[in-house]
C-alpha cells in the first residue's frame, strides 16, 4: 500500500492564501496493487498527472503551501467524490442514478485508466474500496480543507490552485478555425468556483508568461474545484491544466528537452499567483 496519503510542503512563513494541490502526481505505485493489474507499469501510468508536483514544487518558496497526493489516481482518484463507486468494479455497489464519469470507469476507485484501459481483470471487494478511501482520500481531504480553513483564518479569504496536466491531444477539438491549441486551461466551473477577479489575474499570470490560456474547454473542473469552490464564503477554487507536451514526452512519460525551461517559467507564474493571495496581508494583520 502507499507510504502515505500525502505529501505536505510548507513555506517558512506563510505570507498567500493560496494553497497549490496535485491530487494526480503520485508514483507510488504498490507492489500488492501492481500485480493485481493487467496493465504493465508504464501503462498504469498513463493517467498520471506525471511531475507536476515538480513544476509546482516552488511554491512554498512565495509563502504557499503545496499539498502532493500519496497514492497514484490508478489507485485512488482524489479528484472525485467519495461516493462515485463504480458497481462494475467494486463488489456489493448498488447501481444509483447515471453518473458520466463513473459509467466511463472513472469513478474514485478507478476501472480504467487512459484510452479506456482496464486496470483489473475482475472485480475489487467493497472493503479493499472503503481501505483506499479511509487510508488516502478522507485524510488529504481534510488536510486540504484544513489548510484552506488556515488560510481563511489569517488572510480573510483562501484560494486553491489544483493543478493537473493534460495530453496534448486533450484539446484537438476545442481550437476555433486558425486557432491555436491552448497550453493552459482553467477551470472554474464556468464562474462557479470563484469569481473573475480571481480567475482573470490566474489567467493573467500564465499569459504574461507566454502561455496560450483557455478557460473551461475541455475542463471546467471536477470535485475539487466543484466541492471546495464557494465564492460567496470567500474560497475560491481554479482548476489548472497544463499541456503534457510542453514538458514531457508522453510516450515514455520522461522529462523532455524543455523540462528544465517550463519549470523556471513556472516559477514566474507561481509567484504571481501566490501574490494574489498576498494582497490583503497587511490588512488582515491589523
Amino acid at each position: 500500500m502507499p507510504k502515505v496519503a500525502y505529501h505536505l510542503h510548507r513555506p517558512e512563513r506563510r505570507s498567500s492564501c493560496v494553497v497549490f494541490a496535485s491530487p494526480h502526481s503520485s508514483r507510488d505505485y504498490p507492489w500488492s496493487f501492481l500485480r493485481h493489474t493487467m496493465l504493465d507499469e508504464q501503462a498504469i501510468r498513463s493517467s498520471e498527472d506525471a511531475f507536476v508536483d515538480d513544476l509546482f514544487g516552488c511554491a512554498p518558496d512565495f509563502g504557499a503551501p503545496l499539498l502532493c497526493a500519496g497514492a497514484p489516481r490508478a489507485y485512488v482518484d482524489l479528484n472525485r467524490a467519495a461516493d462515485e463507486l463504480d458497481p462494475a468494479l467494486i463488489e456489493g455497489v448498488r447501481r444509483g442514478g447515471h453518473n458520466p464519469r463513473v459509467a466511463s470507469g472513472l469513478g474514485v476507485v478507478p476501472r480504467v485508466v487512459a484510452g479506456g484501459r482496464a486496470i483489473y481483470r475482475g472485480k475489487i471487494t467493497r472493503d479493499e474500496a472503503d481501505s483506499r478511501l479511509a487510508r488516502i482520500w478522507h485524510p488529504y481531504h481534510a488536510r486540504l480543507q484544513t489548510l484552506l480553513h488556515e488560510a481563511h483564518g489569517a488572510f480573510g479569504e483562501a484560494i486553491l490552485i489544483d493543478c493537473h496536466s493534460m495530453p496534448h491531444e486533450a484539446v484537438e477539438n476545442t481550437v476555433p478555425r486558425g486557432g491555436h491549441k491552448p497550453e493552459i486551461v482553467i477551470g472554474d466551473r464556468f464562474g462557479a468556483s470563484a469569481t473573475a477577479e480571481i480567475v482573470d489575474r490566474v489567467e493573467a499570470a500564465f499569459a504574461a508568461h507566454g502561455f496560450r490560456v483557455a478557460r473551461n474547454a475541455p475542463f471546467a473542473g471536477a470535485f475539487s474545484t466543484q466541492h471546495y469552490g464557494r465564492p460567496s464564503r470567500q474560497q475560491h477554487a481554479v482548476q489548472v491544466e497544463i499541456d503534457r507536451a510542453l514538458y514531457m514526452d508522453e510516450a515514455t512519460i520522461t522529462p523532455n528537452a524543455r523540462f528544465d525551461e517550463i519549470r523556471r517559467i513556472l516559477r514566474g507564474v507561481v509567484a504571481e499567483i501566490a501574490i494574489i493571495g498576498a494582497r490583503d496581508q497587511a490588512l488582515a494583520a491589523e
